[in-house]
């Protein structure tokens, strides 16, 4: 077992090249392919969506991108707590519990996926507990930044977070192809609809194994478990973690916060789900600020002793006004990167995958399956796939020649391309032959992807520069927390949009959105009167 490390030093330059590199290098390498794995249990469900309605699971499409949502909901929500893990029970205490966590929604969603009846709600809950793999990122992200120097953060920070979202790449590899193959056992179904990997389309009557799309992690998640207990370290000083404990009062202490970020995230949904699974009563946009609010409360007045005093010490990042300029141009990047990439199979396959055909009182439909559609499971994986691998480039580029120049550039990109994805979905949406528009529409994306991936590793650099040591841990985390919402955000007006047949509206608003994120960065960071020149 790794020991608890109590002298850390890495500004000094002898003991990073003498001690702290290779220790740093170590914790950075089991940290990496755990928050993969995060990413791709969180996520996963963009995939099964997509099966499941090549199977003939009986729930609507818009049913289908709230399970996505609600995910996307409690991962971005559990993020706020997993920003405070690092401080209050140390790195590897936290990396070892959260990623045993995953186990239990990984477990569920396989044998659920066994039986066509199984209820909606259960598939809910599933989705919700999936959220333990969003919020992951926050505690990861936070540890890997007290491992190493500012000078090379935006490379060691964009290495961690840019391989660790290859988890939604993998999961949209890994999970086609063993559906595919019999591996766990179990019953096969067939497919109703044509379905698809990386290598091609797969017929419909074909056999397939949803129930691997669970049970596949388990693979991983069980040796990583090891990993992390007996390969990282806790970094025991007053500045990273003053007194975490022993390992199990670090767990009580974590589940403790998990608890709370999962009360409020439950109230929020509750609130927004229609009946029979909620209230109704509340709008996404009052709802979301109402959950935020409600975790960091209850996160300070129902704590005590010290974990109540790390919490306020910590929670004076939001008395720095950079900590919220920098949440809203980060939620344009990250935001962007999760929210389509849970979005984007599911919008391929109702997009391309139907004819939009005039009925006989002229009233298009978008029922009738389209034998020239693309496979979603082919191309979806492609999007992902390039936002992460190039996201420790925008850090490398970033250290170079400053992150705001970068996340100007790729705001500009972002603006564009949005709106050009919107006229080609709104074409192909009113189109009985769609697929005539998937090329610029599949092209378009893929730069969205590509300059969001960029775009996270320049304003991670930037908040490195821009907070003291003690800040950009939690501030870090902050941020990926608030921007996680990208992945409720963005499936779920996605589903509204499509069913009120006007799926481009989405795109238009989040153009002006990135169009507020680029003044904001430029009046901040690059005017003439920026109070932080180019950070």
């Amino acid at each position: 077992m790794s020991k608890d490390i109590t002298q850390w030093d890495v500004e000094d330059t002898n003991f990073w090249e003498n001690t702290g590199k290779r220790i740093a290098n170590r914790n950075l390498w089991i940290s990496i392919p755990s928050l993969l794995c995060g990413f791709a249990v969180w996520l996963y469900w963009g995939i099964i969506t997509v099966q499941m309605l090549n199977l003939g699971f009986p729930f609507g499409k818009e049913e289908l991108f709230t399970l996505m949502s609600i995910a996307g909901l409690t991962g971005a929500t559990l993020r706020i707590p997993s920003t405070f893990f690092i401080r209050i029970a140390g790195g590897r205490n936290t990396i070892f519990f959260t990623t045993a966590l995953l186990m239990i929604p990984a477990v569920g969603t396989g044998i659920a996926l066994q039986n066509m009846d199984t209820p909606l709600w259960v598939f809910q809950a599933l989705a919700f507990l999936s959220g333990f793999g969003g919020g992951n990122f926050a505690s990861s992200m936070s540890n890997i930044s007290f491992f190493f120097p500012k000078r090379v953060q935006g490379m060691s920070l964009g290495l961690n977070a840019g391989l660790g979202n290859f988890g939604v790449t993998t999961m949209q590899i890994l999970v086609p192809l063993f559906m595919t193959i019999g591996v766990f056992g179990g019953k096969s179904m067939t497919l109703v609809n044509s379905s698809g990997t990386l290598i091609g389309k797969i017929p419909a009557g074909s056999e397939t194994y949803i129930q691997n799309a669970g049970f596949v992690w388990l693979l991983f998640l069980i040796p990583l478990a090891f990993a992390g207990w007996f390969g990282m370290n806790n970094i025991v000083n007053e500045r990273v973690t003053p007194r975490p404990g022993n390992p199990l009062a670090a767990f009580g202490k974590i589940s403790g916060l998990l608890g709370i970020g999962f009360v409020a995230a439950f109230a929020g949904l509750y609130t927004m789900l229609a009946p029979p699974f909620g209230l109704g009563i509340l709008n996404k946009w009052i709802a979301l600020p109402l959950v935020i609010a409600a975790t960091v409360l209850m996160m300070r007045y129902l704590t005590r002793g010290e974990l109540q005093r790390n919490l306020i010490r910590q929670y004076k990042i939001f008395n720095n006004k950079h900590t919220w300029v920098m949440t809203v141009i980060y939620t344009m990047t990250f935001g962007s990167f999760i929210g389509y990439s849970a979005a984007f199979p599911l919008a391929i396959k109702v997009i391309f995958g139907f004819s939009h055909v005039a009925g006989p009182d002229g009233t298009l439909t978008h029922t009738t399956v389209n034998p020239n559609g693309p496979s979603a499971l082919m191309f979806a994986w492609m999007g992902p796939f390039i936002g992460a691998l190039i996201r420790p480039v925008g850090g490398w580029i970033s250290d170079k020649v400053g992150g705001a120049k970068v996340t100007q550039i790729i705001s500009f990109v972002m603006v564009a391309c949005a709106f050009g994805v919107a006229y080609y979905m709104s074409a192909a949406y009113q189109s009985p032959t769609p697929e005539l528009y998937f090329w610029p529409f599949f092209v378009l994306f893929i730069l969205l992807f590509t300059a969001s991936g960029l775009g996270n590793g320049s304003t991670f650099r930037s908040i490195a520069v821009i907070f003291n040591q003690e800040q950009a841990g939690p501030v870090l985390g902050w941020t990926s927390a608030v921007a996680a919402y990208g992945a409720f955000i963005i499936p779920i007006v996605f589903g509204e949009q499509i069913t009120a047949t006007t799926p481009e509206y989405a795109l238009y608003g989040f153009a002006v959105f990135y169009i507020v994120c680029l003044v904001l960065n430029w009046w901040f960071y690059l005017s003439p009167n920026a109070e932080i020149k180019n950070p």
